[in-house]
């Protein structure tokens, strides 16, 4: 339990403390944000900073701080470190920067940012990555909830039948305002999964007789190898996304980035939300070490043997808070993976709209833009219900994705601070993360077994290959850094004027 509750005050004072260095280094000013500047009434409208922070919160949830933490359970207390370390100096920093630089430039999506900070090489490829992506997040995140509703009405009511339904919200959700719906239903949603991490936890507490928590001293090692499993580098960083690095919220922080209604929201709405959900992702792998004794050989292969998924939550929940405990279960898994789904697929609207330039704010619009990609995202659905497996596949593939959008962001930040900083030593600040990550993408799409090149490339080699290719953007980065000349954007111009420049040179 120490150990536990050091990595929760670890998590608390790193907001504290890293949130206001990251605020300090970009430097906020009192220009108008987008909410502000020019509101539009769909997507880019003022919300109350508590409003913003719970939004963003459901945004980048989803299940991932659920059904990703009782995964990484499965590598032991070492997942602990991850969750503190990750969260703090990679994943808020990610989460802050790809908001707050949004908000500088107009609500700009991701993509945007990227073709404006790395070329417009770097533009083509994350319009294509991130839409694909985006909809394989919103196809995901209908079979979860359809499968456990169908399970919940003892099959009388087919999961298919709950895929029509969520698929619907879907389309409404995607097409409204985002005031109308989103924002008036996700507040709500917000308390729920902060309300059901809780009392997991105070559960564990109150039964630690029948259910110890495990401590990091005493059990320094990879669980997930010792029982014949994946080793925790670099398969623990795509295990556990949410709650410690995650790209999926690079699409998901600009949105909310369209309603913030000062650069001083930021801190608390980006970081904040971002350590929020490394507190819900510690609780849940804390919660799911201790249900299932991982610790233990018949433990261990229990855990392994369900996995990280509404069966898993359901069992702590029922388990530790008996009927109560199924009920907010119950609510959790469906509400959670729901309200990501929703945002994804906006998200990807938002983003191919920047591509033909349409007006969104008419809804004849919208669906132009919407219908087409929810029509992708039912055959995926289809798809993913048709087997099992089909889903198993597309997991993999959709780990490894989300971490690759999550190192480009952070190059997209590093890009930023080189650019906009007469001071080029503050890109540190997401240089670091950015390499970290690169080397767990390149690693893990030669090393993971399920995919084509982790099945012939044997796991050392992966590892060399891993950290050669990562040498490649940390070379040409520090030669960046080092130069002494260097196009600079001052940072300090209102989003009306973002194509000024000024060449200057470094002392």
């Amino acid at each position: 339990m120490i150990t536990f509750f050091v990595a929760l005050v670890l998590l608390v004072v790193g907001y504290f403390v890293y949130s206001r260095v990251s605020e300090k280094i970009f430097a906020i000013d009192s220009r108008p944000t987008p909410a502000v500047a020019h509101p539009d009434g769909v997507d880019i409208t003022p919300l109350p900073k508590w409003k913003a922070f719970l939004i963003e919160l459901l945004n980048i949830a989803g299940t991932g701080p659920i059904f990703g933490a009782i995964s990484g359970a499965l590598f032991g207390p070492v997942v602990f470190l991850w969750i503190v370390l990750g969260c703090i100096l990679g994943g808020a920093v990610h989460d802050y920067f790809s908001g707050m630089i949004s908000s500088r430039n107009g609500g700009q999506s991701i993509v945007k940012l990227s073709g404006r900070y790395l070329g417009k090489a770097a533009e083509v490829v994350m319009r294509i990555f991130s839409v694909i992506l985006l909809i394989l997040v919103t196809a995901v995140f209908v079979v979860s909830p359809s499968t456990l509703l169908e399970s919940l009405t003892g099959g009388k009511v087919f999961a298919w039948i709950w895929m029509i339904v969520i698929l619907v919200y879907y389309l409404v959700s995607t097409l409204v305002p985002i005031d109308k719906v989103i924002g008036k239903l996700y507040p709500v949603f917000g308390v729920v999964l902060i309300t059901m991490a809780v009392a997991v936890i105070v559960g564990i507490m109150v039964k630690s007789d029948r259910y110890p928590m495990l401590e990091l001293i005493g059990n320094f090692r990879d669980f997930s190898a010792a029982n014949g499993d994946l080793p925790w580098w670099p398969f623990m960083m795509t295990t556990v996304a949410c709650g410690a690095v995650s790209g999926f919220h690079a699409t998901q922080s600009p949105m909310i980035a369209k309603c913030i209604k000062s650069e001083k929201d930021g801190r608390q709405v980006f970081y904040g939300a971002m350590v929020a959900e490394g507190v819900i992702a510690l609780i849940w792998a804390a919660a799911a070490m201790a249900y299932f004794r991982v610790d233990t050989a018949d433990g261990w292969s229990a855990l392994a043997a369900i996995g990280g998924n509404s069966t898993s939550v359901d069992q702590i929940a029922r388990g530790v808070l008996g009927k109560v405990g199924t009920v907010l279960a119950i609510v959790g898994v469906v509400i959670c993976p729901v309200t990501s789904g929703d945002t994804a697929l906006r998200s990807a609207r938002l983003i191919v709209g920047e591509v033909f330039k349409l007006d969104q704010k008419k809804i004849v619009n919208r669906l132009i833009l919407t219908v087409p990609l929810f029509a992708v995202v039912i055959g995926i659905s289809i798809w993913n219900f048709m087997d099992p497996h089909n889903f198993n596949l597309l997991w993999h593939w959709f780990a490894w994705a989300n971490q690759f959008l999550a190192a480009i962001c952070l190059w997209v930040c590093t890009g930023y601070l080189l650019k906009t900083h007469l001071n080029k030593y503050s890109s540190l600040f997401t240089a670091v993360p950015a390499v970290f990550m690169t080397v767990v993408v390149v690693t893990y799409l030669f090393a993971e077994p399920e995919i084509a090149l982790g099945r012939v490339v044997p796991y050392p080699i992966a590892l060399i290959v891993g950290g050669c290719v990562t040498l490649v953007p940390a070379i040409y980065y520090l030669y960046r850094l080092f130069s002494r000349s260097v196009l600079i954007e001052p940072a300090d111009l209102p989003p009306e004027r973002p194509d000024e420049t000024t060449t200057v040179q470094n002392p």
